[in-house]
């Protein structure tokens, strides 16, 4: 993915032709001599280019803003170091995570902030947005409206687009679960973006039915700081395969 430059400097030499005039009696006058500065001007070189890495910003809810955490026991910036030790220092390939989680925001809110959370220097995104629809119950039809929306303006700015799922408690019903559960996989397919099925995945089960209540906090919703060094580790590794990957995430 890496394109290496390389300019090539094309000397031209000027070639002076000297012509013969007209034979004549009367002698041709002699241009004087050319007065030459032989202090070569100094080249200008152009500056080089700002090192600008790959900046990636995690749009999320209080799980990615790492409530409860310290703000470098966050998961996003497990994901900057797992990635950073992954690709090494240079400057086409160094990786900035910007942790955009806040607090309570529901789909909806992080439609509304998504402009100035997701600012001009971004190159990618991580839409980790869900938990709080589900938890307030709200329709997923609202909630898929929504997430729709996000895709929708990274994709017109080019953006490399990656959304991560929630899936529903239980306690919520099956036709709710399995509702808000497909749209995510729905929206993955129709926009052709990579799909992490689950966020809370690494602090589960292999069905993801049930997560370790020793990796979560006394609230019974957050990670510890064990508990979002799972998810950080698991996603970075996704992050990276999927970076490295030429497969089209559609499937047929």
């Amino acid at each position: 993915m890496r394109h290496q430059k390389q300019f090539i400097v094309i000397t031209l030499v000027a070639l002076s032709l000297a012509g013969c005039g007209p034979k004549t009696s009367t002698p041709t006058p002699t241009a004087p001599p050319v007065q030459t500065d032989n202090t070569a001007a100094p080249v200008q070189t152009p500056p080089a280019p700002a090192d600008k890495p790959y900046v990636l910003v995690m749009l999320g809810d209080s799980l990615t803003a790492g409530l409860g955490l310290q703000p470098e026991q966050a998961f996003p910036m497990i994901v900057e170091q797992d990635l950073a030790a992954r690709t090494g220092p240079g400057p086409d390939q160094r990786i900035v995570v910007r942790n955009a989680g806040v607090s309570g925001d529901t789909t909806a809110s992080g439609l509304a902030r998504f402009d100035w959370s997701v600012g001009p220097e971004a190159n990618g995104i991580v839409i980790a947005l869900g938990a709080n629809d589900m938890l307030n119950g709200l329709d997923p039809a609202q909630t898929r409206a929504n997430l729709t929306a996000m895709i929708e303006k990274a994709q017109a700015r080019k953006l490399d687009v990656y959304l991560a799922g929630m899936r529903a408690a239980a306690n919520l019903g099956t036709e709710y679960g399995a509702q808000f559960d497909r749209l995510y996989v729905d929206i993955a397919q129709q926009f052709c973006v990579p799909l992490y099925p689950f966020l809370l995945q690494a602090l589960a089960d292999q069905n993801g039915t049930a997560i370790d209540p020793e990796l979560i906090q006394r609230d019974g919703l957050h990670p510890t700081g064990e508990g979002a060094a799972r998810i950080g580790h698991a996603l970075s590794v996704w992050l990276a395969d999927q970076r490295n990957s030429s497969q089209s995430p559609c499937t047929p």
